[in-house]
């Protein structure tokens, strides 16, 4: 079935391009299509559905028709009769859905860059990976997905949004992060304060990121502290109440990871830091121990 075109949002079908190791726990994957021109964003945070095949699958199984090898792909809105469809086919069959972060967009040619954590696949990994950490660790120029992205640059999948006049921007992600607190941080102005903490399982992980913000960056690596080796830790709340952040009027802070822990350092801003909670945008990427289906299932 085809879907009706309604703004923001629509499905581009995509081809893998290339794929490339950022890190043990890290692979970028460049995707192209014949409508990625009408894809636009401001960047930022923002958020992307992406729609990935199941082993043996030549392309993701979608209830809409996109038309792989034309220059036109059906349009929908985030909320329409496609995701009804979706959940109706059967589980081993359906696309595997799973929201990331748009970590680049180039023209000429219109390209995008994903950037995947390899949840479960990382040397000493204790838990299994899931389905999108496996496609991502196989992924292969040609290999087909379907994304359902914005058609206007400033849209409501974007979260990080600083009021006018923020003299401060507090950061803090773990690697399901790392993507979004970089492209944020590629949009921050000149002299504009910041602190940022990254955190990731391996030191090989870190990255060197661009930025004409005033910003200090703490990579906070698991693996190299005793007993910090599980997203439970408290590296990070840890190295917060730690840091000695400089004097500000109007701080901003945005948070984002796994559940608990982002969970935590809000109540750290808020509670010890005093920074205004609607100042401060957190969001649970992930839930320790339970896959985005089941969260879904959850209503969370």
């Amino acid at each position: 079935m085809t879907t009706a075109v309604a703004a923001p949002f629509r499905f581009f079908s995509l081809r893998v391009v290339t794929a490339r190791r950022l890190g043990p726990s890290l692979v970028r994957v460049t995707f192209a299509g014949p409508d990625l021109h009408a894809l636009h964003s401001h960047g930022r945070d923002q958020s992307l559905s992406l729609f990935l095949p199941h082993p043996g699958q030549s392309e993701p199984a979608v209830p809409f028709e996109l038309g792989w090898g034309s220059p036109r792909s059906s349009e929908a809105e985030s909320g329409g009769g496609w995701w009804q469809g979706w959940r109706e086919l059967p589980d081993d069959v359906r696309a595997v859905m799973r929201s990331y972060t748009l970590r680049a967009l180039r023209r000429d040619p219109d390209e995008i860059d994903i950037d995947f954590a390899l949840h479960g696949l990382e040397p000493g990994a204790t838990v299994p990976a899931g389905p999108a950490s496996r496609w991502a660790s196989r992924a292969r120029a040609g290999d087909r997905v379907v994304l359902l992205g914005p058609a206007v640059e400033d849209n409501r999948a974007i979260r990080f949004r600083p009021p006018a006049g923020t003299d401060l921007v507090v950061l803090w992600g773990d690697e399901t992060a790392v993507p979004a607190v970089s492209a944020i941080l590629e949009t921050l102005p000149a002299g504009l304060r910041v602190r940022a903490w990254l955190e990731v399982h391996h030191a090989a992980d870190i990255q060197d990121l661009a930025t004409a913000a005033d910003a200090e960056i703490t990579w906070l690596v698991r693996d190299e502290r005793s007993g910090a080796g599980s997203p439970g830790a408290p590296l990070a709340l840890d190295a917060l109440r730690a840091a000695r952040l400089p004097p500000a009027e109007a701080p901003y802070a945005w948070i984002a990871g796994e559940s608990g822990r982002v969970r935590e350092l809000r109540r750290h801003l808020v509670r010890e830091r005093g920074i205004d909670r609607r100042q401060v945008t957190f969001v649970g990427y992930w839930r320790q121990g339970l896959s985005e289906e089941q969260l879904r299932e959850r209503g969370e």
